[in-house]
């Protein structure tokens, strides 16, 4: 099982961003931290066995003050079974970062620190809204290191609007100068109502031409994995060894809690009556998924007042999980393995999705070798016409 764990606080909403995140709200974050353990206390009847992974992201979690993070850790260890040798991920943004914050966060657990770098470029950095420049990259890597970071992971973006092919592969150059061990590359997606987008439809800045965006994408793949990096999913890449197991787990649908506003659950059917109601209506059912409220006040109002009607939740259906299998499982460029799927849903995926299969596989976007199901390289590119096609009938 894994646990996330979002801390919403950041200094500046980034122009690209549509997480839950508000700047300026500090003086909640105790108040936060206290509904973080309360909501852990009541949620842990799900936990049925031990949590493997954790990850604190954000928002910017570097900006919760040592006392407070040391509290919250230590508090959430004394309510879930947390395992002491799992992996333990938490998010920091460049330039937020002091030698006091980290020697906390290493001595509560942490072992794995990923810092959103996205690109070497100021002018692309200020288009991103971003509050750091490279030379805050440097510094914090290097004070990572100093403070006894093993385990880094620095996350890039491509397809900023002005972005040339030469910015990305300098900025390639310049993170492998780093030596991170895992390296995240994400393409921009402009999401609805966010500043940035805002800009694109007012004709402000203009995005990279999607030829231009495909290659940075290749680059990608050429460059990090020249310099010794492993493309284990279709946007990450790491040192042998290094994987992410928190998002391998998400990829590979392991039962997750997620703890804060805006945090997703995915859980096993319990035992107990708690749902026993909602599955009532979905007899060949076994799991269902939760979200918490995306505003801070709702969220505090739910823990305080344990209305748990101010969450969404709902069965998930055998289909739409079988679905949910090939579309997160795809991402891997190991694939879906036959076995693990009929362990999972008790039939097979051709049995699952017999015709379905066929037009990405006559396009050569997906290959099935041996006992396992993957894309192709160019699969990598069109998945979502993977995805489309492998949809559940109405």
């Amino acid at each position: 099982m894994e646990l996330y764990i979002h801390i919403p606080f950041c200094k500046k909403k980034c122009s690209y961003c549509d997480f839950a995140s508000f700047p300026d709200q500090e003086e909640k974050m105790e108040a936060y931290a206290e509904a973080l353990i309360s909501e852990a206390e009541q949620q842990a009847p799900f936990c049925t066995e031990d949590i493997q992974t954790v990850y604190i992201g954000g928002g910017t979690p570097s900006l919760l003050p040592p006392k407070l993070l040391d509290h919250l850790i230590q508090r959430l260890r004394c309510v879930l079974p947390l395992q002491s040798s799992g992996e333990f991920t938490i998010e920091a943004n460049p330039g937020t970062l002091t030698e006091h914050w980290l020697q906390t966060a290493l001595r509560q657990g942490m072992n794995r620190l990923s810092l959103g770098m996205q690109a070497a470029q100021s002018g692309l950095l200020t288009v991103l809204g971003r509050i750091h420049d490279y030379a805050a990259v440097v510094d914090s890597v290097s004070l990572a290191r100093r403070c006894g970071v093993a385990n880094l992971n620095l996350d890039l973006i491509f397809g900023i609007p002005t972005q040339t092919i030469a910015d990305w592969d300098d900025t390639l150059r310049n993170v492998i100068s780093l030596s991170p061990e895992h390296i995240s590359a994400y393409g921009l997606i402009p999401e609805p109502g966010t500043p940035l987008t805002e800009q694109l439809n007012h004709g402000l800045i203009q995005l990279p031409d999607p030829e231009d965006e495909r290659t940075m994408y290749d680059r990608a793949i050429t460059i990090l994995g020249g310099a010794g990096y492993q493309q284990y999913e279709i946007s990450n890449f790491s040192k042998k060894g290094y994987e992410c197991r928190h998002n391998i787990g998400y990829w590979t649908r392991i039962p997750y809690l997620g703890l804060g506003v805006s945090a997703a659950s995915l859980l096993r059917r319990p035992d107990h009556a708690m749902l026993s109601e909602m599955f009532s209506a979905h007899p060949d059912s076994s799991e269902f998924r939760a979200v918490n409220p995306a505003s801070i006040n709702e969220y505090l109002e739910m823990i305080q007042s344990r209305n748990w009607t101010l969450r969404a939740c709902s069965v998930i259906p055998p289909e739409e999980a079988r679905f949910e299998t090939m579309m997160l499982g795809l991402r891997m460029t190991e694939g879906v393995q036959e076995e693990t799927f009929i362990k999972q849903h008790h039939l097979s995926i051709e049995q699952a999705f017999g015709e379905h299969l066929s037009p990405s596989v006559q396009k050569g976007l997906l290959v099935r070798e041996n006992s396992t199901w993957r894309l192709t390289r160019l699969g990598m590119d069109f998945q979502n016409q993977v995805l489309v096609e492998l949809l559940p009938d109405e």
